[in-house]
């Protein structure tokens, strides 16, 4: 890996992900080619792919988005800020992780008040 801000992501997650959703398209591929019996596992084994890569990142084997420091691009790096959850991360966002991008966060709850904004008179 180049230390000059290339970094091609290689994790556990991502790689467990990749292996079992190649073998699912394979299976698929199979069923298309005249193993009928071949569609139906290998479309489970697509969506057990993307729920084995999720709950790998939710772990830590995964990494957060962007660039990671030079020593922690390695395959067996372990990502401990997944425990917070990562700041614009879809797969954080829907395990309840992490803040919403600032561009999402509700007016009332960047000041603190929960109170409602005042009323304004638009009749003058």
């Amino acid at each position: 890996m180049s230390e000059h801000g290339h970094e091609e992501g290689h994790t556990l997650a991502g790689w467990t992900g990749c292996v079992l959703a190649t073998a699912g398209a394979l299976l698929i591929g199979a069923g298309i080619c005249g193993w009928r019996a071949g569609i139906w596992p290998g479309l489970g084994l697509v969506v057990v792919s993307v729920l084995a890569t999720w709950f790998l990142h939710l772990a830590g084997w995964g990494k957060p988005p962007g660039l990671r420091p030079v020593d922690q691009r390695g395959m067996r790096a372990r990502d401990l800020s997944a425990r917070r959850g990562h700041a614009n991360c879809l797969g954080c966002r829907l395990a309840g992780r992490g803040a919403a991008p600032a561009s999402q966060v509700p007016e009332t709850a960047v000041g603190g008040s929960r109170e409602p904004a005042p009323a304004t008179d638009v009749t003058s």
